[in-house]
């Protein structure tokens, strides 16, 4: 049987299958290989028991895309939620979440909730034109005034989204007016730090009625704001703002990142580029080329944990490979040791220099 990850708690895996939610625990081999298991997940079970509702995963199915923060598989969207107030809007945090979300090449939509708070329409008129001319849709939604919700629906209606935004911008406030029936648990905005706090512990796929034959699976997942671009090299950081994408073919060194070389195409119509969004870049980039120096001085090479092995006339063979703390040390390296403190024991008591 095949079901869809919903939700992973306490080692507990829950799958969905044919809108039974199954309690799953891995089998024994998908631990020893260490198998990363994710919120999305397609997975094979076995061993059924409708009666308690468990089973067992026995495989994971190949995914069509995944994202890491919040770790998500086999969506279709990403809706990136952001307040015009309460937590203030950092424009710097939006471009964190639509570069990342770029990235892994999934569609993001823009979404700036408590948009009925008063003097916004500054605001909301600056988000419009800094984020649509480079292809971005925006709805501005209030969970009081019902202002963008029937939007909102036909964005969510018969996709897998993921709703993703910094703490206190109102995820599950908006999805409860999406679907009352959910009474999801919500926590207001801090009088002392101005900043939200989390309600939303954990990330899960939920199952939403929309109203009118609509349906959605949405993702609802824990505010957070240390995404940093501290794993990809600096020349990738262009590849995530379109509009920068576009200028850098027409620069006069194929290298270049776009911050003050000469014969830059970039620099040289920086006047089409949001100042925001070129801050922006420049920070990214800064991330990414101390990521490049840790690299240069230190090596990335990682141990691989499977080692596969290719018999002839026979299935290839795959074995967990030991991690090197947990190897015993050959008796041959043992003796070599050995040998070579015995020749410092020799030269210390005879009064040898060598």
């Amino acid at each position: 049987m095949i079901g869809s990850i919903v939700k992973i708690h306490s080692n507990f895996y829950y799958a969905n299958v044919e809108g039974n939610i199954i309690e799953c625990k891995i089998r024994e081999k998908l631990k020893k290989e260490k198998a990363e298991i994710y919120v999305g997940d397609t997975a094979l079970l076995e061993e059924i028991n409708y009666e308690s509702n468990q089973a067992v995963i026995t495989e994971i199915l190949p995914r069509k895309n995944f994202i890491p923060r919040p770790s998500i598989a086999n969506i279709d969207q990403v809706i990136i939620l952001a307040a015009l107030d309460q937590p203030s809007l950092d424009l710097m945090q939006l471009d964190r979440y639509l570069a990342s979300i770029r990235l892994y090449n999934i569609p993001a939509i823009i979404c700036i909730n408590k948009s009925d708070l008063d003097d916004v329409k500054g605001m909301k008129d600056q988000i419009s034109s800094i984020y649509e001319p480079i292809g971005y849709k925006i709805i501005f939604t209030s969970v009081i005034k019902g202002l963008g919700i029937d939007e909102l629906k036909d964005v969510f209606d018969s996709k897998i989204s993921v709703l993703a935004g910094a703490s206190g911008v109102g995820k599950s406030s908006l999805l409860n007016m999406l679907n009352p029936q959910l009474k999801l648990k919500t926590n207001p905005v801090s009088a002392k730090t101005s900043r939200g706090i989390h309600s939303t512990r954990h990330v899960e796929l939920l199952e939403i009625s929309l109203g009118n034959d609509k349906f959605a699976q949405i993702a609802d997942t824990p505010g957070f704001s240390n995404l940093k671009f501290d794993n990809i090299m600096p020349d990738k950081v262009q590849e995530l703002f379109v509009e920068i994408a576009e200028l850098s073919p027409d620069c006069y060194y194929s290298d270049c990142l776009h911050l003050e070389d000469d014969g830059c195409n970039v620099l040289v119509n920086i006047n089409k580029i949001a100042l925001s969004r070129y801050e922006s870049y420049k920070i990214f980039v800064k991330e990414a080329m101390e990521f490049k120096k840790k690299i240069t001085f230190s090596g990335q090479k990682e141990e691989k944990r499977i080692k596969i092995l290719d018999v002839k006339d026979k299935e290839k063979i795959r074995i967990v490979k030991l991690g090197t703390k947990t190897r015993e040390t050959s008796r041959k390296n043992q003796k070599q040791k050995l040998s070579f403190i015995s020749s410092l024991d020799d030269a210390y008591y005879n009064g040898d220099d060598e």
